[in-house]
């Protein structure tokens, strides 16, 4: 499995919406509310035979309500 991070940026008052609409895709493992630049982060665990650009863009990328998103690929865990 490939662990990846994505963190959403949200239109104005839908993060409470796209929340629950990732959570609901059950393709997360961790979903959080942030501060800063991005409103919700996500870990996600992507099947070693998948590609990760088309992964996420067939299970999360096309919730409504999100106006950006940024993927952070991770390596080797320490």
């Amino acid at each position: 499995m490939i662990c990846v991070f994505v963190q959403f940026r949200c239109h104005p008052g839908k993060t409470y919406e796209v929340a629950t609409a990732v959570y609901d895709r059950e393709v997360v493992s961790e979903l959080f509310s942030t501060s800063g630049e991005y409103d919700l982060i996500a870990k996600v665990y992507i099947p070693d035979d998948a590609d990760v650009g088309h992964y996420l863009t067939e299970n999360l990328f096309d919730i409504p309500g999100i106006s950006r998103t940024l993927t952070t690929m991770t390596f080797k865990a320490f």
